[in-house]
């Protein structure tokens, strides 16, 4: 957990950032074309953010589901296709890279937080007016 934590905060280089980009538009086609080949109703699937290893051996891929009742579902189907989409990922940029990286799939929760903030900005819930709302400190 640290290790990856450690590489998210470094700083990505230009090369990482363009493989990143690519992967993401890639994963954006491969993904929404399983949905329309499904007719799979309702659902948005957006890929928010894919973050490369510095040795590019690893991508971490951010989605946005909608609608949130179904993430988890979607998420776990999604894991469990991992090897057909890395293989559908490596027939598209087998001209750019020589090896695709490992894929790890996750949630983006940054527009719940972002929500979350807002309705503390507008008053709604508010921890100043309302202290209640503030998680306690534990004693050490």
């Amino acid at each position: 957990m640290l290790n990856q934590f450690a590489y998210l905060c470094r700083m990505e280089t230009n090369r990482q950032k363009k493989i990143g980009a690519l992967l993401q538009k890639d994963l954006v086609d491969i993904l929404q074309g399983e949905i329309r080949k499904n007719a799979i109703a309702n659902l948005v699937i957006s890929v928010s953010k894919v973050y490369v290893t510095s040795d590019l051996s690893m991508a971490t891929v951010h989605l946005s589901i909608f609608p949130q009742e179904k993430a988890a579902e979607t998420l776990a189907a999604i894991k469990t296709n991992t090897p057909l989409i890395k293989h559908d990922l490596a027939q598209r940029v087998k001209l750019q890279l020589r090896k695709v990286p490992n894929l790890s799939f996750r949630i983006d929760d940054s527009l719940d937080y972002i929500e979350k903030i807002d309705r503390a900005l507008s008053g709604e819930e508010n921890p100043i007016a309302n202290p209640d709302l503030l998680e306690r400190r534990k004693k050490s």
